[in-house]
């Protein structure tokens, strides 16, 4: 196996500076409107590496541009977008641009997370900065070189050029004399209109190594001298250690030790192999500390929350009670989701060596400055004793935002005095993990004699969800009499951000009972959902926390690329959602095949702002809808007395590449600044698919998974 080494940071510059000298540019990553803190580094601060800086672009005399990019890539494409911009500002040549993954650096590095979809909008400023100062500089290097004026000088891939005299110098060639220039404190950015890199389609810069099998995920890392670990957890959740016989375990050859430690049974030995087998051969007594939760339980309970007098108020507006009471019709229907289990392809990881000079780590996190807080209250050190090297990730979804297994590794390492490799296998990972919170909601809407929706209730009531509802997304601001609450159950359960946390199953009953209200309004349900946006925004009611002009538009996009209401033998659906900063509006082409609802296409319409890179954008929108959809369909965790009943990918349903349908994509083009788009998505996919297979059966969809529900089965 190939060994995957800590870069240290003096190590990456004196890479990039090369011996014949170079620029090198610091970049501040520490306030989302702020410039870019530039400071030039020559051999004395180099040496010295007491520079005030946070990430690293650099120009070497061989024109290889360098960026030392800062946060976990988990197939976000980030570590593609990050130098794209930079490069754009720069007017580089792509081919000589390279990217190094930084290690976590909280002196140097703002935000060293990925999730809620927002790297990109936290950085795009401060990198098209960075760029243009570096840019900036180049030009007056050249300008001094050859005694004219720097306004007389243009760039073009990597070169700068003097368009009179038709004299030019690469990047590489000035790079020196660049680093004596001093930093400008104002640069101009460029004019959209004008970008000749960004918005294009730009293969991830990852393809080759992931392709070719090179070592760049946790499970790759390799120590020598380095054990491998498997851990015992308790089969059920609510359960506890009682008593364990590890003595057959340690008989098998090459398990080094058994290590019993909180309500853990680690087996640690040399190969993985090995400690799985003998894994198997531990005897372990649990006994219950909590009550046993079976799926049947959590029907009981919702309907307990559902009609308790608890609940949190989340938003009010008007007088609900009376608008109910004078309505001409009022619609009413409950929808709810399962548990569900994150499943990325590569299950937890993480390398830990604790040694009493300090700790090192490596692996693939969302969140290592957490992680490295949280190993270092464990073990009781300072947090700059533990360093912590990121690998990419092999799919995340949020799972890897908590760092459980990270801190598993380090007291493992702590205990045994070795460094540990702690390995999950696919099951550790289904029946042990953080799942998406069960939820049930209940709407309410109250119609007049012309068909305006004057009330609207929603009651999120969920199992460890936090806060099930968006209390100030749509249709709030539209609706003159609203009531938003939500009440909660805690369990022993574990919960976490699923993609698009709470979002991902809110946005299918949203919109999924929107396109009943349209019905029993006699209302298109685009045009229901049009008139609501109007109503905000000509006489809003309280907040309006959406922008109404970006969702009009996506709606419009999407129902006019779909052909809303023209085609003849296709049953369509609508949905449109706003999460994670950006608007998507879907619509779902449903035909019937063989008496049975099938998903033909669908339509999504994205404004997400600027897109970065247009091959990573449309993977993103395709992969989010996919997902969406795959789920919405077939899977389901459920449980037994605390137990997950779904352990593997033999019982736990994800949608299969036959079942994908065609997914078109459209993004609006509107100039303004990037806003989210790895989660963004996902939402609407599970509202326009069930309101298209309403249009296409009869048959409303409340409850997911929809293969599960018998509404689908007598089809």
């Amino acid at each position: 196996m190939t060994d995957i080494s800590t870069t240290s940071r003096r190590n990456f510059m004196k890479l990039a500076a090369t011996a014949g000298g170079g620029l090198v540019l610091a970049f501040s990553w520490t306030n989302t409107l702020a410039s870019a803190v530039m400071e030039v580094l020559d051999d004395t601060n180099l040496a010295s590496g007491k520079i005030d800086f946070n990430s690293y672009l650099s120009i070497s005399p061989d024109d290889v541009i360098t960026i030392f990019s800062p946060n976990p890539e988990l197939g976000q494409n980030i570590k593609t977008s990050f130098p794209m911009i930079v490069a754009e500002e720069l007017d580089a040549d792509w081919t000589k641009v390279k990217v190094v993954q930084a290690p976590l650096d909280t002196n140097k590095f703002e935000r060293q997370v990925t999730g809620g979809s927002g790297a990109v909008p936290h950085s795009w400023e401060r990198l098209r900065k960075a760029g243009a100062t570096a840019r900036q500089m180049l030009l007056e290097a050249a300008a001094k070189r050859w005694k004219v004026s720097a306004d007389t000088l243009t760039t073009e891939n990597g070169v700068v050029v003097h368009k009179a005299s038709g004299r030019k110098l690469t990047y590489g060639e000035l790079a020196t004399e660049a680093s004596k220039v001093p930093v400008p404190t104002d640069v101009k950015l460029k004019d959209t209109k004008d970008f000749k890199l960004i918005g294009k389609a730009i293969r991830n810069v990852d393809n080759y190594e992931m392709i070719t099998g090179k070592p760049l995920y946790g499970l790759d890392v390799y120590r020598d001298g380095m054990l491998y670990a498997v851990i015992q957890r308790p089969k059920a959740f609510g359960m506890k250690l009682k008593s364990v016989d590890a003595a057959a375990a340690k008989a098998i050859p090459g398990v080094v030790d058994v290590v019993t430690f909180k309500n853990n049974v680690a087996v640690v030995g040399t190969s993985t192999w090995q400690v799985n087998k003998a894994r198997k051969a531990l005897k372990i007594d649990y006994e219950a500390e909590a009550p046993l939760e079976s799926s049947s339980d959590h029907d009981r309970i919702f309907k307990e929350l559902l009609s308790s007098k608890e609940a949190t108020v989340r938003r009010k507006d008007g007088d609900v009670e009376a608008a109910f009471k004078k309505a001409a019709k009022v619609v009413t229907a409950e929808y709810q989701c399962p548990f569900l289990s994150h499943s990325p392809m590569e299950p937890m990881n993480f390398f830990a060596d604790v040694r009493p000079d300090g700790v090192e780590l490596i692996g693939p996190i969302q969140t290592p400055e957490r992680a490295r807080a949280d190993v270092a209250k464990l073990l009781n050190i300072a947090p700059e004793k533990v360093t912590l090297e990121l690998t990419r990730l092999g799919g995340g979804f949020g799972r890897r935002l908590y760092g459980d297994y990270v801190l598993e590794a380090a007291e493992l390492s702590s205990i045994v005095k070795k460094p540990i490799k702690l390995v999950w296998t696919r099951e550790d990972d289904m029946t042990g993990g953080t799942y998406r919170p069960a939820v049930r909601y209940r709407f309410e809407a109250a119609l007049d004699a012309k068909g305006n929706m004057i009330g609207y209730k929603l009651r999120g009531a969920g199992i460890n969800s936090g806060n099930p509802t968006r209390e100030d997304n749509f249709p709030s601001g539209a609706v003159e009499n609203l009531l938003i609450d939500s009440i909660e159950h805690q369990s022993p359960i574990t919960t976490g951000a699923w993609r698009a946390p709470i979002t991902n199953f809110l946005a299918f009953a949203e919109q999924a009972f929107l396109d009943e209200v349209a019905q029993a309004a006699k209302k298109d349900p685009v045009q229901f959902r049009l008139e609501l946006l109007d109503k905000a925004k000509n006489a809003p009611v309280g907040a309006i926390k959406y922008d109404i002009d970006r969702m009009k538009g996506v709606i419009n996009l999407a129902a006019e690329k779909a052909g809303w209401g023209k085609k003849e033998g296709v049953s369509q659906g609508f949905s449109v959602y706003f999460s994670h900063r950006s608007y998507v509006a879907q619509v779902a082409d449903v035909v019937m095949k063989e008496g049975k609802p099938a998903v033909d296409r669908i339509h999504a319409a994205v404004d997400c702002g600027i897109v970065v890179n247009l091959s990573g954008a449309y993977q993103q929108v395709r992969g989010g809808v996919i997902d969406g959809l795959g789920h919405a369909i077939y899977s389901n965790l459920t449980f037994k007395d605390g137990a997950a009943e779904q352990s593997n990918f033999n019982n736990y349903r994800l949608i299969r590449m036959k079942e994908v349908p065609e997914v078109d994509v459209y993004f609006v083009n509107n100039g303004i600044d990037p806003t989210g788009l790895g989660e963004p998505a996902l939402p609407p996919t599970g509202g326009a698919v069930a309101n298209a297979i309403y249009k296409a059966t009869g048959k409303r969809l409340r409850n997911q998974p929809f293969i599960n529900q018998p509404e689908l089965k007598t089809v």
